[in-house]
Formats: structure tokens, sequence, C-alpha cells
């Protein structure tokens, strides 16, 4: 089967489901466990020392198997090329200290990844880098928001609020001011959108979460173009020494040849659950975006948050789960629940979720790749069980959770009256 936009390329699962074919044979590929190259002579090492030859000499920098899982994702963020790393926090940290000096400005987007948040706060604040935190809506609706910034900071959705982007419109914005845009794809995978298409610059993913798809793996990877690779490669990938270990590349390898299956399973059961959620009572808000809310969202993964009533009990909801964990990450085979109250708790200074208000009362779902309809008995059951209050009026935001929060009299960032984080959506079905 071809992309019917593109007739001579064919669709994502074609493309990732192809055998390894370097003429042995071998179906996959095999793992270049190794820390180093040897060399037949002298000449072909100090070529290689020099560049001139193209050989791989330390895995840090460079080793065939990683290179395969490289190409792969390139070509399925339609990229010039991909760097990957040890997490998703390496490729974070390799872009910020590949294009950022001292003096420089961020403008990073509102309910970012909470290490993200960190990096910038503990790292990059304290080495002279300027960092302004805007609502997802500022960047698409203020053409002069990224004037005299050195990097974009985006996610769309955003973490645990799930709120959307017009990313093509950003980075028109981001273009005009010569501004990097920098997005973390991880939550819609290539699968469901890819940012580069749309104009941005710099495509990264904790790999950990659906491209490895099995929780076995802790990986990032920076997609990007050939110019901006080439930075990375010279500065950060050798100094930060982050860089993805050969056995990681392979399971991700693994992981990327049923992407596009995993994917539409994931979407099918978040779809079971937005719409059933809808008519559940004690349920405020659904934050989750819709397939084509914003252009280039293609579908809807299996990470969503919900927003219950006062009258149910976290704790006993929680502890009332039989499928589902506790537990951080995402995107994995296995379904799992992160109670806001429990990640507002985290140690160590201030984190993304306190900082930009995220209610205690909310639930983030990780669903995974069992019976939809046992996950579904699994959530109501406790669900019910931990409260039995009237029935709330249920915000279906469907194109995640783009309101915006105002400050009480206290100072303390709080949601507007009768939502939590979302646009006032009317419950529908996905």
């Amino acid at each position: 089967m071809t992309n019917a936009k593109h007739p001579d390329r064919p669709d994502l699962a074609t493309r990732l489901a192809q055998p390894f074919g370097e003429g042995s044979g071998s179906i996959t590929p095999p793992i270049y466990q190794t820390s180093l190259f040897g060399f037949e002579d002298f000449d072909s090492f100090a070529d290689a020392m020099a560049g001139r030859n193209g050989l791989d000499i330390y895995t840090r920098v460079g080793n065939p198997t990683t290179r395969t899982f490289e190409e792969m994702m390139a070509s399925a963020e339609q990229t010039d090329a991909a760097i990957g790393f040890a997490s998703g926090m390496g490729a974070v940290s390799a872009v910020a200290f590949a294009f950022l000096k001292p003096g420089d400005r961020i403008a990073a987007v509102e309910h970012l990844y909470p290490d993200a948040y960190r990096l910038f706060e503990r790292l990059l604040r304290p080495f002279g880098i300027h960092i302004d935190y805007h609502p997802v809506s500022a960047f698409e609706d203020d053409p002069d928001l990224m004037r005299g910034c050195r990097l974009a900071y985006l996610e769309s959705p955003t973490s645990i609020m799930l709120q959307t982007a017009d990313l093509a419109r950003i980075a028109a914005h981001a273009r005009r001011h010569d501004c990097l845009t920098v997005i973390d794809n991880s939550w819609a995978t290539p699968v469901f959108q890819r940012p580069a298409t749309l104009g941005i610059d710099v495509v990264l993913h904790s790999a950990s979460k659906y491209i490895s798809g099995h929780s076995d793996t802790v990986a990032g990877v920076v997609c990007t173009n050939q110019d901006l690779t080439d930075r990375i490669r010279d500065i950060s990938l050798p100094l930060l020494g982050g860089k993805l270990a050969p056995f990681e590349a392979w399971l991700l390898i693994r992981g990327m040849r049923t992407l596009a299956a995993r994917m539409q399973t994931h979407q099918a059961t978040a779809n079971l659950f937005v719409e059933r959620l809808a008519d559940l009572p004690h349920i405020i808000a659904v934050n989750t975006p819709d397939p084509g809310s914003v252009p280039g969202l293609d579908g809807r993964s299996g990470l969503l948050s919900v927003a219950f009533a006062p009258t149910i009990d976290m704790k006993a909801f929680v502890d009332g789960l039989s499928l589902f964990k506790p537990g951080v990450s995402w995107g994995g085979f296995e379904s799992l629940v992160l109670p806001a109250s429990v990640a507002l708790g985290q140690k160590g200074e201030q984190n993304a979720l306190q900082r930009f208000g995220v209610p205690a009362s909310l639930v983030r779902l990780s669903l995974g790749l069992e019976s939809s309809e046992d996950l579904w008995t699994d959530f109501t059951n406790a669900f019910h069980q931990a409260g039995s209050a009237q029935r709330v009026p249920v915000q279906h935001n469907k194109n995640g959770g783009n309101h915006e929060t105002a400050t009480d009299n206290t100072g303390r960032r709080v949601l507007a009256s009768g939502d939590i984080g979302g646009g006032g959506h009317k419950p529908q079905a996905g």
C-alpha cells in the first residue's frame, strides 16, 4: 500500500517493517556490541581519525546498530538525519547545549515535561540563559512572542494537560525572528504527527515511550536537518557523552517494526474511554486532543488525563485498580496510572506541575495493549468504589487543556471557574 499524498512513497508501517537489507539475508540487524573498532593498517586508522573514510571509531560517537535505528527514525519523521541518545533528557540536553550560549533566550511552552523544566531552571538559567514560559495559545496568537529568542521549546500536546498547538503557524512566526523551533513529539509519534513537515526545525522523542513500546529501554532521539545534525554531532554527542548504546538501539529497532500497529490499538482504546467517560458521573473533564483538532495531528495516542470530582477518593481509586499499575512513564504494552497528587509531591526543587498549577484531582492514564473492555471494567470498578456523589457535568477538552489559568488572592495559580485546564468543550465521542 502506498501513501495517498506521496504515491511513490510507501506508508510508514510498510517502511518500518522492511527487513534489514545488508546482503546477509538476516531479517533483523546484528547487534554490534563493541566499544571500539579496529583497523587493518596505519593509513585506514589515520583516515578514520581525520574523517576521510567514514568508518566508525568509538561507539560513543558512532555504531552500525545505532545508525540503523537513527536512519529509521529520520525516515519516520521525514528529516535528513537523526541521532540516538541514552535518554529523552539526553536528547533535550544535547539540543540545548549545541545551540544555546549565555545571554540567549528560550521561549518555552507551559506544562512542559517536568524534567525539561528542571533542566531549564537548574542548569540553563544559572548559566545565564533566560527562559520565559507561555501558554500554547500565545505562541499561536502573538507573531512577535519569539522576537529576540534563540530557541522555542514546544510540546503538542503538552505533558499531562495535553494542550495542542498549530505547529505550522508557530513555525512561520519563528522563522520571521530566526528562532529555532524544537518540539517533543513523544505523545503523537510520527504515526500521528510529523512536525518537520509543518516547519518545525528539531523533533525529539523520549524513545523510552511509544518508540520502544516495551518498557524495557531508556532512550532518546533527535531528528532534524543535516546542518543541525552536524552541529549536535560535533558538540553535544562527543562531549556530553549521552550516546545511545547498541543493545538499546536494537531494542528500539524491534519496537519501531510494530509502532504503527501499536499506535492504532492505543488509539482504539483511547477512543473507547473518551466516549464512555462522557457518560460517567463524577468526572469533571477529560483532556485529550481530537484527531484533526490542529493541522497535522492525525490520531490520538493512549495517553490522556481525567479530572475527578472532589467526591472521588484518589487513593482508593488507585488502590482499587488491578490492570492499571501506578507508575511513571508511559507508552508501553502495560496500562499505567499517575495521580497528579503524587507527581506534585515529587522530591527536589519545584517541578512543572507545581509551577503551572496542575490540580491534584487530575489523574493521567496510559492505556496499554490489554483488551479495551477489560481496561474499562477495571477503571469503572475502581472508580465506583472510590466515590458515590452526585453527577457532575463533563467537559471533553478535545483540543487539550487550552484554557487560561487565573491567580487567586494568595498568588497561587488556580483554574478558571468550573474548568480543569480545559477549553470548555461539550463531551463528545472522539
